[in-house]
């Protein structure tokens, strides 16, 4: 019998209606008007979940029956989530926001979502990551909204392995997607690959496909992140053998990162161009290579809960406040409470670690 992560959060901490309860513990919190952490992190960077709901049934995220669905009336609407954006920018020092889901283009609202939130933060950095089924429909209308940036996922241009790997024959629409979203100026357009044994021998012709094809490409070193529970570290694929694999088809060199925080090691191409630039290949090695400690990141599940990391099952709950007549201040003051709890790491290598109650399709990315 398969044990099935039901996508449940262990527990909520904030109250349902304003002024019920206090914030969790803060004690010596600096007065930082940011997110920031008994670390010294600060939260910039904001993933907002809107749906548990999925057009494939990747084997490393959900179940083959999907995850249980979320009731309509417990998920944020267009405007909540907007106005969680509006105040994570305004008053917290967000500085860009990734809509994800499960599948985001499964909200019939989206394109209203992305443009209730460039109104409530002007200027902001909006983007989604899909897996791109449906987005040749959509695209327009979501770069109209104030869309700037799209990620796609795609683990391999094999047709077989990939209906093998997504329970789903979803190739040609996938490729699709890519296609409408570079025509409609979404440029550079990033892929993300989970890096899988069973689709490792495919990674040097992602690759290739990509610098062909104008895009990014960052293979992410699978995380114990799957609703069924069968992560083994012995059987993922950590960086070191993926470079390798890619090594006997292509000249890498190292370039390090860009930007501290961000979670991708690049390795330049050698002899390969994207959009007029030297074109590179991304790791982001969670596991063999933890970045926590430069972890910029805030997250909003579907239902409207704050999770600060995610490998830790606290959650403070914004829903409620939204609900209950809270303010933005004191809405703005649980969401920095909840991330002063943050924990240093994801904990991988130590003794006893198990992983989140939350599979990664509940969570969001």
């Amino acid at each position: 019998m398969t044990a099935v992560n039901l996508g449940l959060p262990l527990r909520a901490t904030a109250p349902r209606a304003s002024g019920a309860g206090a914030p969790p513990e803060t004690s010596g919190r600096p007065d930082h008007p940011g997110l920031i952490d008994r670390f010294g992190r600060v939260a910039r960077d904001l993933r907002v979940s809107v749906t548990e709901k999925c057009s494939l049934r990747c084997t490393y995220c959900m179940p083959a029956e999907g995850l249980p669905a979320i009731p309509r009336e417990d998920l944020l609407s267009a405007h909540e989530i907007a106005r969680l954006v509006g105040i994570g920018a305004r008053d917290l020092g967000v500085r860009e926001v990734r809509f994800t889901g499960g599948e985001p283009l499964m909200r019939a609202d989206l394109a209203e979502i992305i443009g209730l939130s460039a109104a409530a933060a002007p200027g902001i950095d909006l983007s989604i990551t899909t897996n791109g089924i449906g987005l040749e429909h959509r695209i327009h209308s979501l770069v109209d909204a104030g869309l700037t940036r799209v990620n796609v996922s795609l683990d391999t241009v094999d047709r077989e392995h990939f209906a093998r790997l997504t329970r789903r024959d979803r190739l040609p629409a996938v490729m699709a997607g890519i296609r409408a979203a570079h025509e409609a100026g979404m440029t550079p357009l990033k892929l993300n690959a989970v890096m899988m044994r069973d689709t490792l021998s495919d990674a040097p012709d992602l690759l290739a496909w990509a610098l062909e094809n104008g895009c990014r490409l960052r293979f992410i070193e699978q995380m114990p992140l799957d609703a069924e529970r069968s992560w083994l570290r012995e059987n993922m694929v950590p960086a070191d053998e993926l470079l390798a694999v890619l090594s006997e088809r292509f000249v890498l060199v190292e370039a390090g990162r860009d930007d501290p925080h961000a979670p991708a090691e690049e390795w330049r191409v050698e002899g390969w161009t994207v959009d007029g630039v030297p074109a590179t290949v991304g790791i982001i090695a969670s596991v063999t290579r933890s970045f926590c400690a430069a972890c910029d990141r805030t997250r909003i599940t579907a239902e409207g809960t704050v999770r600060s990391c995610l490998f830790g099952d606290d959650e403070t709950d914004l829903r409620g406040l939204l609900r209950g007549g809270a303010d933005d201040a004191e809405i703005a003051r649980w969401w920095r409470a909840a991330m002063w709890g943050k924990q240093s790491g994801h904990g991988m290598d130590a003794e006893g670690f198990a992983p989140p109650v939350r599979s990664m399709g509940a969570i969001g990315g």
